[in-house]
């Protein structure tokens, strides 16, 4: 099954999420054949992280829970809100 993982930054917490980003990206590594899509959402600005995207596939909805509670980002108190989500896919047909 299919989940999209919201997460927002906190406000101002640019500093946490540049000291936390290499364990994050080993946290994915981790969980490289499940993901589909994952990157930062961008400020207004186009260049600033303010969240992240992640379209995951895993079992349930509990995998994808504890994938996203176990994110170093997560941990770190990065985040003000994650949501997750089951998710379909629908264009482009596969």
């Amino acid at each position: 099954m299919h989940f999209a993982i919201v997460c927002l930054d906190k406000p101002d917490h640019g500093a946490v999420r540049a000291e936390n980003r290499p364990a994050h990206i080993e946290h994915l590594k981790v969980y490289e054949a499940h993901i589909l899509v994952a990157g930062p959402l961008l400020g207004n600005d186009g260049q600033s992280p303010v969240g992240s995207l992640l379209i995951m596939d895993f079992g349930d909805l509990e995998a994808a829970k504890n994938f996203a509670n176990g994110d170093p980002y997560n941990k770190a108190g990065l985040f003000g809100s994650v949501d997750i989500r089951p998710w379909r896919k629908v264009i482009p047909a596969s």
